[in-house]
């Protein structure tokens, strides 16, 4: 279990998340598969310990899915990563959504190996979409994590069994 607790976004929390956002990702916004989110005007879920943040998800619903589009655990190792995405799973059961899905880049490697032990699953490989990407979104740096250069998306994804 995380230390801390899980909760919806609300409106008092756009400013908090707004902020973190663009700490954490370089811009306001997030780019996947050619679509601009705005991450601070999504639904998401927060962890908090005594009035401190220490995660935060994003998700867009659409298609039957929920898409993770941003998730952040601000101290990794704890378990709010974890949290955030069984509070997204359980909210994807709730809306009657059949899958979670997320898209990050071919140098993440420590998320695909986190969402991949979460049960999610490689499902799709857009090769060179990332300087597509930097066309909507220009902070998106050359090289990422390990020196590996950010040429490509993955998607991830997590069937769910809706709440009947």
């Amino acid at each position: 279990m995380a230390e801390g607790s899980v909760r919806p976004v609300e409106e008092a929390d756009r400013i908090v998340v707004a902020r973190l956002v663009l700490e954490l990702w370089g811009a306001h916004t997030a780019v996947a598969h050619g679509e601009v989110f705005f991450p601070a005007s999504l639904p998401g879920f927060l962890v908090e310990k005594q009035g401190h943040v220490l995660g935060l998800l994003t998700y867009a619903v659409a298609n039957h899915q929920l898409e993770i589009v941003t998730v952040d655990a601000l101290r990794r190792g704890r378990g709010v990563g974890t949290a955030l995405v069984d509070a997204a799973v359980r909210q994807a059961r709730t809306l009657g959504c059949s899958r979670v899905r997320l898209t990050t880049t071919n140098d993440n490697l420590d998320a695909i190996r986190f969402y991949q032990r979460r049960g999610f699953k490689l499902a799709a490989l857009r090769p060179d979409a990332v300087r597509e990407a930097r066309k909507l979104k220009p902070e998106i740096p050359a090289v990422g994590e390990y020196g590996i250069p950010i040429t490509d998306e993955l998607d991830l994804e997590r069937w769910v069994a809706p709440r009947q």
